[in-house]
């Protein structure tokens, strides 16, 4: 069977503080056509933060497996490399980290204006939301990028 590990390690990964099992890489902020594109690293065997998608996303699992929690921490769903969701605003809170290795996952946030993500705490109630701005902060903190867009 082939290896079927995403290569990675031209990918400038960060760090939010307070997240030790989650890296992720901006690509593209569009605020003219409310779209936020970024890679996303979930530690295996972990689980982030309870959250909520405010914003249409896409995903599309480039290794591993995305396995999502119920707030209570029961087993939601697993997506396997290669799947491809189209997910909805305002859907279920849930958790979400890898499964026996490192997950990677492109998320494409759509429809962005201001907040895409809520982190929730214990009663299910905002404690921290992550925006729009968040991404372009993280963006020009990045760097020149080492890509470009296409002519």
């Amino acid at each position: 069977m082939p290896d079927n590990k995403f290569d990675d390690s031209n990918i400038p990964w960060r760090q939010l503080e307070g997240f030790d099992d989650l890296w992720f890489y901006v690509y593209n902020v569009d605020r003219k056509n409310g779209i936020v594109d970024a890679i996303f690293k979930f530690r295996a065997q972990s689980k982030i933060m309870l959250h909520q998608h405010k914003v249409p996303y896409i995903t599309l699992v480039l290794q591993g497996e995305l396995r999502f929690y119920k707030p209570n921490g029961d087993m939601k769903e697993i997506r396997p490399v290669g799947s491809y969701v189209v997910g909805v605003a305002n859907g279920d809170p849930h958790l979400e980290g890898g499964g026996d290795e490192d997950v990677i996952v492109f998320f494409s946030f759509r429809n962005a204006e201001d907040v895409l993500f809520v982190f929730l705490d214990d009663n299910l109630q905002p404690a921290l939301p992550f925006g729009v701005a968040d991404f372009e902060e993280q963006l020009k903190a990045q760097g020149p990028a080492k890509w470009q867009k296409a002519a």
